[in-house]
Order: structure tokens, then sequence, then C-alpha cells
């Protein structure tokens, strides 16, 4: 299987399947003496983790990391980070019933196809559990984008129809100590209590419902981003397409400025002292791919979930009708646990983009 390592210099491949010992990640690229906060890392695997509330799946894992190699005495050494995160809560016997059957909407039938085997067992290589590895390594790269002042924040904007209103962004530590003072992770307390309310009442109809995150990334200097084909909105959208359960991105204007007319969606620039600014930010802070020093804007759409609490027609292997039940321990709606997700795959690209920068200037 190929596919498993994102990024250019600051690079990872993740290792590791839902039901197996262990998942994890390997980090090459990371520059040396950079500071690794312990505390930190497990802060923002505590924020995917399942288990954490009653809208989210309750199995139950620490996600607790275990750095192997690539730091000394709390500072990286320029080697490869190889992180561990062991599988401690697996019940693979909830998934006996899909062997032979495949799920709607879920990989089972295209790995089924593709390789001519399938880890049936949550998905395995195809679950969102491997997710946990690219949050752990999204920490580091947050860790580095610190130093250079750049700063992520992404909330729960929408669930279902129920959509938060757009909020102030220049109070960065009032939006985070909302966001995390609700299960649904909406930075709107208001908003976060329909979500939730909308969350509880579709688990307990045993379905499950969709939503988006809303993500800015804040003091980004002028010139991330490689033309042609690695533009930094590029980028961004693979990073946040590759996450289980995403169907679409957008930055800036997104779909909403094919409806404008170019002398309503034109970014008009001024001069501010020393610096050059935008009037509006319809470009959503990257004009021909490269960020141009405004706040970076996107937003991310997430289906339903497919595993459903209810029974489903479908095909087993030999193309035979048969219906599956819904068991196992899943998330009627996956956006508050994907804020984390969408978080660190933005530091992953940025991070990289970052170091690219610098090595383009030497």
């Amino acid at each position: 299987m190929a596919g498993n390592s994102f990024g250019t210099l600051f690079k990872i491949s993740t290792f590791g399947e839902s039901h197996g010992e262990a998942i994890g990640v390997v980090i090459d690229g990371c520059p040396a003496n950079l500071p690794i906060d312990l505390d930190f890392i497990q802060n923002e695997m505590d924020k995917r983790r399942p288990g954490q509330s009653h809208i989210t799946t309750q199995r139950k894992e620490s996600d607790s990391v275990k750095i192997l190699s690539g730091v000394f005495e709390g500072k990286t050494t320029g080697t490869p980070i190889a992180i561990l995160i062991p599988n401690e809560d697996q019940r693979s016997k909830d998934y006996t019933h899909l062997e032979d059957a495949f799920r709607p909407s879920h990989a089972d039938f295209t790995y089924q196809q593709k390789y001519g085997h399938r880890d049936h067992r949550g998905g395995g290589r195809s679950s969102a559990r491997e997710t946990a590895a690219r949050v752990a390594a999204g920490a580091i790269a947050k860790i580095l984008l610190k130093q250079a002042g750049i700063e992520i924040f992404a909330h729960v904007s929408a669930v279902g129809l129920v959509e938060a209103p757009n909020l102030d962004q220049n109070d960065l530590s009032r939006l985070i100590q909302h966001r995390e003072s609700n299960l649904v992770r909406c930075a709107d307390p208001a908003t976060a209590k329909e979500m939730t309310d909308l969350i509880e009442n579709i688990r307990k109809e045993g379905d499950t419902i969709g939503g988006k995150i809303a993500a800015v990334i804040m003091n980004c200097p002028v010139g991330l981003g490689e033309p042609i084909f690695d533009k930094l909105h590029a980028d961004l959208g693979k990073a946040m397409l590759s996450i289980n359960a995403v169907h679409g991105f957008e930055y800036g204007s997104g779909f909403s400025g094919s409806e404008m007319k170019g002398s309503e969606h034109n970014d008009l620039f001024i001069q501010e002292g020393e610096k050059t600014k935008t009037l509006t930010n319809f470009s959503g802070g990257i004009q021909g791919g490269i960020s141009n020093g405004m706040d970076i804007c996107f937003r991310v759409a997430f289906k339903p979930v497919a595993t459903l609490m209810q029974d489903q027609e479908t095909v087993n292997k030999e193309g035979q009708a048969t219906t599956i039940q819904g068991k196992g321990r899943h998330d009627p709606c996956v956006v508050p646990r994907a804020v984390a997700i969408v978080e660190a795959m933005a530091a992953l690209v940025m991070a990289d983009h970052y170091l690219r920068n610098k090595t383009a200037k030497l």
C-alpha cells in the first residue's frame, strides 16, 4: 500500500491499524534543538481521543504517546522522531459479522477489490483511528510554528443545519476558552448547546449527522507556498481531504466567490506603516498559491458517519444481498473530535512550507 507519507521537508509516515497492537508515526525533517513539551502533545491527543463524552464513541483509549527516538534531554536531535500510540480497547468481536459483508459508504468494498484482502476489524488502516498519529505529529509541528509566531485555531462551525455566527478572531484565548467549555467544540456557546442537543437526538435515533469545521491560521508570514503544483491552498486542500469523512474544502470566499463580481471580490491593497495589507480577505490569505500575510481562512465539510445503529441492506463478497446490523462503538457526529485533526493537518502543511521557504532563501 502506497500513500502513507505526507510532506516534503517536514515529512510524516504513519503506520498501524485500528485493532492492531498500536498505531504510530515517524517524523523526518524536524529541525534539531526544538524543545518538546510532552504535556502539550498529550493535551492535543486528548482533544481527539475517543470516549471523552457521551456524544462521541465510547471506545476507551488514553492515546498516551511514547517517543521512541529523535528526542534527547527534552529537545529534538534532528534525527527521525518515532512515536508509538498503543491500542488499549479493541473489541474485534464487534466486527465478526462484517467479515464477508460490505458496509455502505465505507472502504470495505474498495479495499477488497483493490488488494484482494482487507482487515474487517474496524476497517483496519482505513479507520479514523489512524488520525491519532497525525495529531501527535501535528503537535510537534505546532511547537515549531509557535517559535515562528504562527498560530492555528479551528472550531465546529456547523452540525447539520445548525450554524454558528462568524466569530471575532482578534481574541484567540477567549475563542479557545469558549470552544473547550462545551462537548461539541464550538466557539459560540449558544450555538454549541443547539448542536449538542441535535447530536444527542440523532444518537438516540441510531443515526448520524455531518458538520463543518472552520479554521484560521494567524500571523503567517508572506511567502509560504510553492507554485505551480505545490500551492499553499492546494496542499491544505489535500491535507484536509485526506482526513476520514471529509467531503469538502474551501478557502477564502470559497464557493460563494463564484457568485460575486470581480469588483466585489478583489482584495484592494493598503499600506499600514511598513506593512502591506488588504482591505478585505476574500483570497483567504493566499494569492497565487503564496501566503500574503493576511489570516488564512478555510472550511472543511464532514459527511455523516457511515456506521449507523440501524440495519442496512448491502451485499457480501459473493455479490449476494444481505443485511448488516448496526453494532459497535461509533461517533454519531465526527466533528467534535475532528477539530484536533484539522488543526494538526494544517500545522503539518504550514511547518513543511515554513521550512521550504527558509531553504529557498539560503
